[in-house]
């Protein structure tokens, strides 16, 4: 999981909208084209961005997905697509917070796509930009591998509404994409919390303190990137702008609620999390309880014991006990005997 607060000290100093190298650019970019309509779908790799212009004013609705960035095409399409400098500045700096910007000629959304890394339970992140366009929508991505093969499978196969609508609805069936593929990841945590619920009881577990701490810091680190994502669907949802029909924003309106629902079990688990830690340390303080307990009641019935052996182990000449014949067993006996006592006590007090 990447750090909470990125490093933004080398961009200290540098004019607005400067686009630099940084430790995401990527020397090579693949570019994938798809062009579609209700009747055709045209998809395939193109080497240079200039491929994608003889598309920007078709009737079709054109996808431009980037993954991997480099400052000499995000320079390029500052000319082809009039793209602001500090749009091209913001998908190349990832750390950013999800927002959305309304332009005249398009909306620029950011917001992060979250999955697990490789297979693995290692959650991980990647910022994904989009630009809305008239009849295009371009997707910047860090590196390869997305939560879009359904949207493309649909767009090849020809199922569902997407072949039929606008570039609009393809910006929304992205967004959907990803919001709904957190529910996945929140799902796999889920179960993870249940197993460590279950298991923070036993006093043979092992790590329990830092797996509540590593989840912690995954539940904040997951509200940090919904929590803004609710304002960006808020914002799409409600825009004037005339590039998101109406249609397409009650669909909006069902990503919003999506969002809801994943904030409210990042809110639910976050207070799983935070009840887990305080019954964990409770737990743990009344193992300790119970051990000084016993500890006290082995102290309280071996000071008698202890008392008498130092009365007796005294070196003075004349102690009339100590010429008794039967002295030692007495003394021992009269151990036994308040030890005995002292444990029925305890028991009858439930203190055993």
């Amino acid at each position: 999981m990447r750090r909470f607060i990125y490093n933004q000290s080398e961009n200290i100093g540098l004019p607005p909208g400067t686009v630099r190298e940084t430790a995401a650019s990527s020397r090579t970019v693949e570019i994938t084209l798809t062009d579609y309509s209700l009747q055709h779908c045209h998809e395939k790799l193109v080497q240079h961005i200039e491929e994608c212009l003889p598309f920007q004013q078709s009737p079709s609705v054109t996808w431009i997905n980037l993954e991997g960035v480099n400052p000499s095409v995000i320079k390029s399409l500052n000319g082809h697509f009039q793209i602001h400098p500090l749009v091209s500045e913001d998908i190349m700096h990832s750390g950013q917070r999800p927002k959305m910007e309304v332009y005249d000629q398009y909306i620029f959304i950011v917001l992060k796509m979250i999955y697990f890394q490789d297979g693995t339970d290692e959650i991980t992140d990647e910022q994904v930009s989009l630009i809305l366009g008239p009849g295009y929508v371009m997707s910047f991505q860090e590196k390869p591998g997305d939560v879009f093969g359904p949207i493309r499978r649909r767009i090849r196969e020809g199922k569902g509404r997407i072949r039929g609508e606008g570039a609009d609805y393809l910006a929304y069936s992205l967004l959907d994409a990803i919001v709904d593929n957190y529910f996945l990841v929140l799902e796999k945590r889920g179960e993870d919390l249940e197993r460590l619920e279950e298991g923070i009881l036993d006093e043979s577990g092992s790590g329990v303190l830092q797996d509540i701490h590593q989840f912690k810091k995954e539940i904040i680190y997951l509200r940090k990137q919904v929590w803004p994502l609710r304002e960006v669907v808020s914002a799409l949802q409600r825009s004037e702008s005339s590039l998101i029909t109406a249609p397409t924003q009650v669909y909006l309106r069902n990503v919003y609620d999506h969002t809801i629902q994943v904030i409210d079990s990042i809110e639910s688990f976050r207070d799983m999390i935070t009840g887990m830690h305080d019954i964990y340390l409770s737990s743990i303080s009344n193992r300790l309880n119970e051990i000084m307990k016993m500890l006290t009641m082995f102290s309280a019935i071996f000071i008698p014991m202890t008392f008498l052996a130092g009365v007796y182990g005294m070196n003075f000449k004349y102690m009339p006990e100590l010429n008794w014949r039967w002295g030692y067993f007495g003394v021992l006996g009269l151990m036994v005997g308040i030890t005995v006592g002292m444990i029925m006590f305890f028991k009858n007090k439930k203190w055993l």
